[in-house]
This record gives C-alpha cells, sequence and structure tokens, in this order.
C-alpha cells in the first residue's frame, strides 16, 4: 500500500476545533476542550455551561410555536447562529475598523469579543422570551439584556476571561478579554454614550443596528423554520457591501437595496407570523393568566435569586403548572385548570378587527390614540354606540421599527456612503430608504364572539381608516 505523506506545515491544526452543523448557517466551528494550554478555556466551555445550556428550553418564538408547528427552534441555536455570522461580520468589517479606529484591539480579541457577545445576547432571557420581559422582569427595572449583563459580570467572567482563541484568529499576549464590554455590546444604547473607546461604540452597532449579527440570524432562522421563507434575504450582498467609516457601520450604494429587502423581510415577518392573530390571542390570554401566577412560579427578582432564575426556563414553568390541577390548595387548582385550557388553545378571545396604522417620517406616534392600548381602547369605545360601549372586550396595539427615529440613540449607528461623490451620508438621504415607515402599528379588537364585528370594525374605521390586507398564514 503506498504511504501518503501529508505536509503538516499546510495542514490547520484541528485538535482544538470542533463543527456544528446547522439548517441556516451549514458547518459552524468552534473551539473546543482539546489541546489547549493550561488554564485557557474554550468556547465549548462556554457553550455547555448551565447558563447557556438553558437557552435548549426557551423556545426562540415565544409563542408562535403554538401556532406554526414547525416552528419548534429554541434560543440556544438561534445564539450559536449568531455567534457564527459574529465572525462572518469580523470578517467583512474588521480591517475597516481598525483603520478608521487606530486604538482596536487585534483581530483575536475583535473577533472573540464579538462571538462571545453573540453567543451570550440572550443569556438573560426567560420563559417566553420578550413576554417575560414586559410582564415579569419590568417588575424589577429590569429587561433581559441588563439582566444577562450582571450574569456575565457574576456569573461567567472568570471563563470569558480565559478564552484566548477562536477558529480563526487569537488574541495578543498582553490582550484579555473584558466581560464588562461584552455586556456593554449586547445592551441597547438608551443614550449616546462617548466614554468608551470609538472601535468598542462602533462594534455596538453590530448588535443594535438596522441590520445585526442577532437579527440576521433570527431573519433567516425564523422564516426557515415557520414555513416563510427558505432565503428570505441576501446576506452575502448585505455583508460584503458593509464596512466602518469615521461615522460609524456604513453600507455602500451598491448594498442598499440588500438593506431595504432586509428591512422589509422583517417588518413582513412580524406582521405574518410574531404578530400572527392567533399569537397575540395567545398572548392576551397568557398576560391575564401570568398576573395571577407568578408570585407562585418564582421567589422575586432574578438578581437576588440568580441561581433559582438558571433552572427557570420554559420547560421547568410548564412542568410546574402542570401539576397544579392536582394541588391542595384553591388558588392553584384554579389557575391550573386556566393553564391547562390555554395549553390546549382553547383561547377565549377571537379577534374581531383588524387595521394596520404606518407611521412616516415626521408623523407623531407618541400621544396618539394608538400610543398605548388603553389609549386606544378608550377611543374605540367612544366611537362605539351606548350600548356596546361595556362589551367584554381586548385591544392589541402590537408595534413594529422599521428604523430608529431621527433622535433616539440607535439611529446614529448606520451610514450610507455614495460612491459618486464619495461622502457618508445618513440614509435617510436615499429616497429608497426614506420611503420606509418609521414605524407601524397592527390595532385589534377581540372579542367572546363575532356577534359585533361590524359595529367594531366601524368604529375602528372612524379612528384609524380602512381595513389593511389580512393574515395570508393563519391557523
Amino acid at each position: 500500500m503506498e504511504t501518503i505523506h501529508y505536509n503538516t506545515a499546510v495542514m490547520k491544526d484541528f485538535r482544538s476545533e470542533s463543527l456544528s452543523h446547522d439548517p441556516i448557517h451549514g458547518y459552524i466551528p468552534f473551539t473546543s476542550c482539546t489541546e489547549l494550554p493550561p488554564g485557557e478555556v474554550s468556547e465549548q466551555k462556554i457553550i455547555d455551561h448551565p447558563w447557556l445550556q438553558r437557552l435548549r428550553q426557551i423556545h426562540q418564538l415565544q409563542t408562535a410555536w403554538w401556532v406554526f408547528p414547525s416552528a419548534e427552534h429554541t434560543r440556544f441555536q438561534h445564539v450559536l447562529g449568531a455567534m457564527h455570522l459574529a465572525s462572518r461580520a469580523v470578517a467583512a468589517l474588521y480591517e475597516s475598523l481598525r483603520e478608521v479606529c487606530p486604538g482596536t484591539p487585534s483581530r483575536g480579541y475583535v473577533e472573540s469579543l464579538v462571538r462571545l457577545a453573540a453567543l451570550l445576547h440572550d443569556v438573560g432571557h426567560g420563559p417566553f422570551g420578550h413576554f417575560f420581559d414586559e410582564h415579569f422582569l419590568s417588575d424589577f427595572g429590569l429587561n433581559h439584556e441588563l439582566l444577562g449583563g450582571e450574569i456575565i459580570r457574576r456569573e461567567l467572567s472568570d471563563l470569558i476571561r480565559r478564552v484566548r482563541r477562536n477558529p480563526n484568529s487569537r488574541l495578543e499576549e498582553c490582550e484579555t478579554l473584558d466581560p464588562d464590554q461584552i455586556a456593554f455590546l449586547i445592551t441597547r444604547p438608551r443614550e449616546l454614550d462617548d466614554q468608551r473607546p470609538a472601535w468598542l461604540r462602533f462594534l455596538r452597532g453590530l448588535f443594535s443596528g438596522l441590520y445585526t449579527v442577532d437579527n440576521m440570524d433570527f431573519v433567516l432562522r425564523d422564516a426557515y423554520m415557520s414555513g416563510y421563507s427558505i432565503r428570505a434575504f441576501d446576506i452575502e450582498r448585505l455583508l460584503h457591501y458593509s464596512a466602518f467609516t469615521s461615522r460609524g457601520l456604513t453600507i455602500h450604494e451598491r448594498g442598499l437595496s440588500s438593506l431595504v429587502r432586509f428591512i422589509g423581510v422583517r417588518a413582513e415577518l412580524f406582521r405574518a407570523i410574531y404578530f400572527h392573530r392567533t399569537v397575540r390571542a395567545i398572548d392576551l390570554e397568557l398576560q391575564e393568566l401570568f398576573v395571577d401566577s407568578k408570585a407562585h412560579l418564582f421567589p422575586g427578582n432574578p438578581l437576588d435569586h440568580l441561581d433559582q432564575y438558571q433552572r427557570f426556563t420554559e420547560w421547568a414553568l410548564l412542568m410546574e403548572v402542570g401539576g397544579w390541577p392536582m394541588s391542595d390548595r384553591p388558588e392553584l387548582r384554579t389557575l391550573g385548570e386556566r393553564w391547562r385550557r390555554l395549553l390546549h388553545r382553547e383561547l377565549r378571545w377571537k379577534m374581531a378587527c383588524e387595521r394596520t396604522k404606518f407611521f412616516e417620517p415626521g408623523e407623531a406616534e407618541q400621544g396618539s390614540v394608538l400610543s398605548d392600548a388603553a389609549t386606544f381602547e378608550a377611543a374605540v369605545r367612544r366611537e362605539l354606540p351606548q350600548e356596546l360601549r361595556r362589551l367584554s372586550l381586548k385591544f392589541d396595539t402590537a408595534r413594529h421599527v422599521h428604523r430608529p427615529g431621527a433622535h433616539t440613540p440607535a439611529a446614529g449607528q448606520n451610514f450610507l456612503y455614495d460612491p459618486a461623490t464619495g461622502k457618508i451620508q445618513s440614509l435617510d438621504d436615499r429616497e429608497l430608504f426614506h420611503r420606509i415607515a418609521i414605524s407601524y402599528r397592527i390595532c385589534r379588537i377581540y372579542a367572546l364572539d363575532h356577534c359585533h364585528q361590524a359595529e367594531l370594525a366601524a368604529a375602528l374605521d372612524r379612528l384609524i381608516g380602512p381595513a389593511a390586507v389580512d393574515d395570508a398564514t393563519n391557523m
């Protein structure tokens, strides 16, 4: 038998690398636990940590999986995909970042920092994702980003500081990852922060700008897993025509149409999937039930009970409430029966009518009758005949932001390069982008039956205008 001699000098050393296969991105490489120097921590060590593994028990689509049967994917799959996209983004953007920010750390530092931020950006999520932010974490002045930052600082910082490589690059000898910088990247800006170095502020655009490693993954993943689309937008073109300039994350004119396409697909996913009428009806049921149940589910502020929060997932919650119908306590038995009906999709609220209102640039949304559900409800009831004003109804004003308003911190993170003039401009300077609405609200009225649909629709038309096209997907 012929002996084949390999030139090991040109062969990559795979002893410290493993692969995870993903239906969206193909093979996702990460550093593994074997063949690392003593004291060094691999990415696998963090991926396998209980704080990350708990995300296997939290659905990516908080309640939409009850409506779209194939959309059973979890936050865990999503964060692996976001980590992979972080490397793709760094490959496309690092040289330009270093050019405009002379103090930028090494490629290895930046790539590992962004990969871990992507991997950990959802670590603070509780059961039902963003629903839990609104109906539990907000009671303590928290959201999953702020809570995630504390988990990173308190629980994972020692491991993070000992990560020294990723599948594509390594940190310099003098560099050590800063967990606080990861917490900064995953937290959405609420005000302009000039205290951080420019390179770090620019990188934040990969987590809270128009197109991020988070939303690029979830648009591709949610579109595929729900059956909406197997190729939702052109991510290759979007990254190819992106660079950091002196203003921040900037897209070349040739990539603008891809960005506009991405924004449109993301908005359509919200309308057709995340804000689907049955999904929102489930949310209405869950909201009422959760208010009455949450004191029995968790002891208080998660910051004071991190060990218990680590074990608090959708699986744990549903197992808990599944046993309530057999409880010795009458209150829990009653709540348990309500949970049983929800889990069997025995929904009380039926959508009676729906209208969509788009808010164009310069059009005030705050202060309008659609600014919140309570204001919307009061306005609709005033429009109803006197005998219908006390009907049992639920009002929903689901809101999606197409692009940040001009005066919000997130608005200053994305720019346009015009090759004809050589200038970096606001994206609003192009009509193709400027014509995108700032936001929209889907305004719905839910009732216990369909007896008064016509009267409710007429009242809604007097407030908002004629009907928009109905959802094409339903179940």
